[in-house]
């Protein structure tokens, strides 16, 4: 029957409630808010149909006042911002305009750009001008970054300077890289590679696929192989430390420890010393003995693991559809990430625009109180705080809509969490339903249900929605308050308090330990619950108890496997990664003439590597959830039977022969009197 039907209840009206909060920001959301800049008078940069169509950059008129400590509190520069066309890229003042502007009229037309809108008088008195901030000051040479004019900061000759540099020269004062030109050669490499790309991602799905279903003959041979000569590295490393130890051991001042000569940016000197060739002697000892022992004490458990491993090669291969399965659980998480993102750019976005007064005096009393633009000038602030300005400061409004905006993004990033972890549970839970059905088999593949993937994925929406959700939900409450104790750290960055920041931290470290011990035990309780079909609270008790009834085996089995899937992934990203260096700098004859002329080879060198890296990610997730799919349902046949015609063993032959386990199946028994016959 169904599990936590409560739970699912709650879940149900959570998701209906989500889609009204989308619906309610988007009635009430003006995107454009987001995606343009602002100038002091709320009006958009670079906005269609509108006087600032081509002016899509904001300019600061001093962005020195942005360093000013009221920024932290106001999150507003107090100086006047426009929307212009282009950042400036010279260097001038006001008062050498001026000067310039009488012999020629161009100075004029460049800097009045620069200006409010409407302002024209050059000769106007400088103070008035900055009095009444018609012009800037001066401008500097600027770049824009995120549509704002930053002064263009660079190094010429070890001395930092200013300048609009679009270029980069090397020591003989040719252009090696044109700024301008990089993005646009990264694109033509992309456009005439793409097909080749495509082919490399091609291949690591191949060599992925081959690797899953290889380990059923070299599991333990690659397993074995790497450990010995883990064991063979270190004995060697045992010798060259005792081999210097020794040929140190009678010089002068070799034996000076340490602590004596304190600590040293050159490691070399600490090489000098016998004592420490003798740490590391002593430290690689200690690790040999302990990967001898593991081996002496746990090899059958090693053996169990490795038999795993090579049944979890044969599940994928009898239920192939399993390694497609990541393609869905892919798609619904970018759903759920542009839900999220479109929701939460809506509620930034509600709202009407805001005036503040901005002022560079500390003493100002009417500093971030509200104000109206068009009738600011003719206000009394101007003459109690001289310089201020009335700037736009936010969106926002006074309704109860208004009020709550925070509050209703940080639902938005709680549900968010919830429904991105409630399908990675899904996935889980219907990868290891699939799995589960194939040890419980007894004669594989013949009694293995059809479809199994489909049957699993089906009985997990339709019985255990409530339970899904119920251990997604306390997975998002744990990352939910590890990302509010991230904003607090970040907030409190410049705190003195000793205390605070510590616990802080220790906050920060109790809650990622929690969070990952929630995801270990919720990925084995929805093992459970695909295999007995019970609720959350019981399936994760079930596992937990099982886990620690066979402690050791869980350790070995996790250890063995995240080393063997470690490895698949950087021999797959690896040996894809140097075929497409081989295929890209022209080094394979026989392909020569098919590679594209390219700018940059490196672009889709490194596309096909972090490319293969992912989907090799993608298969050995599968794989991971299969080994402890198999794990779990072995200890439970460990448990519940025992081998007699009555209950027989579900395991293969192979955990048969490790453990020394008899198990006389009604079929083995009714063959083997026919043979005697």
């Amino acid at each position: 029957g169904c599990t936590d039907v409560l739970c699912c209840v709650i879940f149900v009206i959570v998701i209906l409630g989500y889609i009204v909060l989308g619906t309610v920001a988007w009635m009430h959301g003006d995107p454009r808010k987001v995606v343009y800049p602002t100038d002091s008078y709320g009006q958009f940069c670079g906005q269609q149909g509108t006087p600032n169509a081509n002016k899509a950059i904001l300019f600061y008129f001093n962005i020195l006042q942005c360093a000013n400590p009221t920024v932290l509190i106001n999150l507003q520069c107090p100086t006047t911002q426009l929307c212009v066309s282009k950042c400036p890229d010279r260097f001038a003042t006001y008062i050498d305009m001026q000067y310039n502007y009488r012999r020629n009229k161009s100075y004029w037309e460049y800097y009045k750009q620069f200006c409010k809108p409407g302002f024209n008088n050059p000769d106007k008195p400088v103070s008035h001008v900055l009095r009444d901030e018609d012009c800037p000051s001066m401008i500097v040479p600027s770049r824009p970054f995120l549509q704002r004019c930053f002064p263009d900061f660079i190094t010429r000759n070890g001395t930092l300077t200013v300048a609009n540099q679009t270029s980069f020269k090397d020591g003989h004062g040719k252009i090696r890289i044109h700024f301008l030109e990089v993005g646009i050669k990264i694109f033509e490499d992309y456009a005439s590679s793409w097909f080749w790309i495509l082919i490399g991602l091609v291949i690591s799905m191949l060599v992925s696929l081959i690797f899953i279903l290889l380990p059923r003959f070299t599991a333990g041979v690659l397993f074995w192989m790497v450990i010995f000569g883990v064991i063979a590295a270190v004995g060697y490393g045992i010798w060259h430390c005792y081999w210097e130890y020794s040929s140190l051991k009678g010089k002068p001042d070799s034996d000076i420890t340490i602590p004596d000569i304190g600590f040293q940016t050159d490691f070399r000197v600490y090489l000098q010393l016998s004592q420490t060739w003798l740490i590391f002697m002593i430290s690689l000892a200690v690790i040999e003995a302990i990967i001898i022992l593991v081996l002496i004490f746990l090899r059958n458990r090693v053996r169990i693991a490795i038999a795993l491993l090579k049944e979890g090669s044969k599940a994928i291969g009898c239920i192939m559809s399993t390694l497609f399965y990541p393609i869905i659980t892919f798609l619904l998480l970018a759903i759920c990430i542009a839900y999220w993102a479109v929701t939460a750019v809506f509620l930034a976005s509600s709202g009407d625009a805001v005036y503040k007064v901005m002022s560079t005096l500390p003493n100002c009393k009417y500093t971030n109180l509200t104000c109206d633009p068009e009738t600011f000038s003719q206000s009394n602030v101007t003459k109690l705080c001289p310089g201020s300005q009335c700037t736009f400061a936010f969106y926002g409004g006074e309704s109860l809509y208004h009020r709550y905006i925070f509050v209703l993004q940080l639902c938005n990033l709680l549900v968010f969490l919830w429904l991105v972890n409630f399908t990675i549970a899904l996935g889980q839970c219907t990868l290891a339903g699939a799995f589960a059905s194939y040890y419980w088999a007894l004669r594989k593949p013949a009694d293995i249900p059809p479809c199994p993937l489909a049957s699993s994925f089906g009985r997990a929406l339709r019985y255990h929605t409530g339970s899904l959700a119920f251990g997604a939900l306390i997975l998002s409450i744990v990352q939910f308050i590890r990302i509010i104790l991230e904003y607090l750290d970040h907030k409190l960055k410049g705190a003195h308090n000793a205390f605070t920041r510590f616990l802080l931290c220790c906050l920060k470290c109790c809650f990622w330990c929690l969070e990952h011990f929630i995801k270990f035990m919720n990925r084995n309780a929805y093992i459970m619950i695909s295999i007995y079909g019970k609720n959350f609270c019981g399936s994760a008790r079930d596992a937990f108890f099982l886990l620690m009834r066979n402690v050791m085996r869980v350790a070995v089995l996790d250890k063995v496997t995240d080393f063997l899937l470690f490895l698949g992934k950087l021999l797959i990203s690896g040996s894809v990664g140097v075929l497409a260096f081989f295929f890209f700098t022209r080094q394979i004859p026989v392909i020569q003439q098919e590679v594209p002329s390219l700018n940059y080879y490196w672009v889709p060198l490194l596309t096909v590597i972090f490319g293969s890296y992912m989907i090799a990610h993608g298969f050995f997730n599968v794989y991971a959830m299969c080994v402890d799919t198999l794990f779990l349902c072995f200890c439970e046949d460990l448990e519940r039977n025992d081998g007699s015609p009555s209950k027989p063993y579900y395991m293969p032959p192979g955990l048969h022969r490790i453990l020394d386990k008899t198990d006389q199946r009604p079929e083995e028994k009714k063959i083997g009197r026919q043979q005697k016959k």
